[in-house]
């Protein structure tokens, strides 16, 4: 295998594929991350859950494979997409087997959930109701209301547009179709809705896809009642083009937590070359603003990987200031920046001395966007250098940036509602400055400060 841009301490398996998380849940005071698994190769393949424990959301000790098919049965294609709940005290995992799709209970045993049981019922939905014509009947997302249960299904109208299917159960075996929760309109939110995220935050309502074939997440928020959903705002949960897939759990403080899956930025021949592909973002702990707005910020307990420091600031900046002295493919940032005269500002991260590698991040004031460009990212000609934008509607004078870089993922969190991750692959070993640029004026640095983050695996990577 080779770990040439294998992150250190965002979590992927020891090997081979992974795409989307699933079945979070807060077990007995631990972390318990699944995920979608191909075990026999660095590319999508018939697919198995994967599974891994954790303390501290910063952690993780690898576990068995949770799902595999069972041939025969309704599963034998895949055990897809699906989540978690606790079924009267009993871990239970709602997922989706495929030709034709279908949904399906696993239950857990012991601490560590290390044995899973499908249940002889199976499948508890065996396919959307008589006439209703899909474009997709997947990736359930399970929660309680009142006395019984409600699940919602990523799915879509034939020639209309994206649509989250809404059921109810008494029981998670018996299940009756109540209606779409919500639609979209194709031209502009896809033909169809993978891995729905519905749940309250904030006094309001969320709803999170991912439509097909836009290839990124969306979240809508607004108001819940009588088994509808009416969409007030809408907005990307990650501009920068690589998240997808995410899903969102609750802990036993109450905090919404979000993970979502890294798609590569690479040729599949080069994934099949370094054994590995996929990675899952940094947990991200979720708040609605008080315009509606979903605000996304790392954990807190990611400090705990912080080492050694470096501070910069005040200073002015003018142009473009390289930042001396500060250098690394493992590092978490923290800016902020009075804009002054300064028409925008950039980042250059990853950056040789020349300049012949480098990922910048340009904010542009008048447009109110963040722009990554990899345009000179690697030199490899296996890189991905298509620009993603989002908006930034900056308020005031002043930005602040937390960017987290780990080989070749880059997180950044601007101002808490506006996020952009990427994932680059530099060839040149010594691509790992860092610059700094008041673009069309003059701004002020006033703080930055850099950790080195420590690694959460082993030497060799895994455990």
């Amino acid at each position: 295998m080779i770990t040439l841009h294998r992150p250190r301490y965002h979590f992927l398996p020891p090997r081979h594929w992974m795409n989307d998380p699933n079945g979070l849940i807060h077990w007995r005071g631990r972390y318990h991350l699944f995920y979608q698994h191909n075990p026999f190769g660095p590319t999508w393949g018939v697919m198995h859950w994967g599974h891994a424990v954790s303390a501290d959301l910063v952690h993780w000790q690898h576990l068995p494979l949770a799902l595999a098919p069972t041939p025969g049965g309704p599963d034998q294609d895949g055990c897809w997409s699906g989540c978690a709940v606790d079924w009267a005290g009993t871990p239970t995992l709602v997922y989706t087997g495929v030709r034709p799709e279908v949904q399906c209970l696993a239950t857990g045993e012991g601490q560590d959930l290390l044995v899973w049981r499908k249940h002889p019922r199976n499948p508890v939905i065996a396919g959307p109701p008589a006439g209703l014509e899909v474009t997709g009947f997947r990736d359930p997302y399970v929660w309680r209301e009142g006395e019984g249960w409600r699940l919602v299904l990523g799915s879509g109208f034939p020639g209309r547009g994206g649509a989250a299917l809404l059921y109810r159960s008494p029981n998670l075996l018996d299940w009756e179709y109540v209606g779409p929760l919500c639609q979209g309109e194709a031209s502009r939110l896809g033909h169809n809705w993978e891995c729905p995220n519905f749940f309250a935050l904030g006094g309001r309502y969320v709803l999170i896809i991912s439509p097909q074939p836009l290839g990124k997440a969306v979240y809508i928020t607004g108001d819940y009642a009588a088994d509808r959903f009416t969409p007030l705002v809408e907005g990307d949960v990650d501009s920068g083009g690589s998240l997808y897939a995410p899903q969102v759990m609750v802990d036993a403080q109450g905090r919404r937590i979000l993970w979502g899956w890294l798609r590569e930025g690479r040729s599949r021949e080069a994934c099949e070359e370094a054994g590995w592909a996929g990675v899952m973002s940094l947990p991200r702990l979720l708040t609605l603003l008080p315009d509606g707005r979903l605000s996304a910020q790392p954990v807190p307990e990611l400090q705990a990987l912080r080492r050694r420091s470096v501070r910069w600031g005040p200073c002015t900046l003018a142009g473009s200031l390289p930042l001396e002295g500060l250098s690394g493919d493992g590092l978490e940032l923290y800016i902020t920046i009075a804009l002054g005269s300064a028409e925008g500002v950039a980042l250059a991260v990853r950056r040789s001395p020349g300049g012949e590698e480098e990922t910048r991040f340009i904010y542009d004031r008048n447009a109110g966007t963040l722009r990554c460009d990899r345009s000179r990212a690697s030199l490899s000609p296996h890189q991905d250098r298509t620009p993603y934008e989002g908006c930034y509607p900056l308020q005031g004078d002043r930005l602040t940036w937390r960017v987290f870089l780990d080989a070749s993922v880059i997180e950044l969190y601007a101002d808490g509602h506006t996020c952009l991750t990427t994932r680059i692959y530099p060839e040149r070993p010594d691509s790992l400055g860092l610059a700094l640029e008041a673009l069309g004026g003059e701004a002020r640095l006033e703080a930055l400060e850099a950790w080195e983050m420590a690694p959460i695996w082993p030497a060799n990577g895994s455990l």
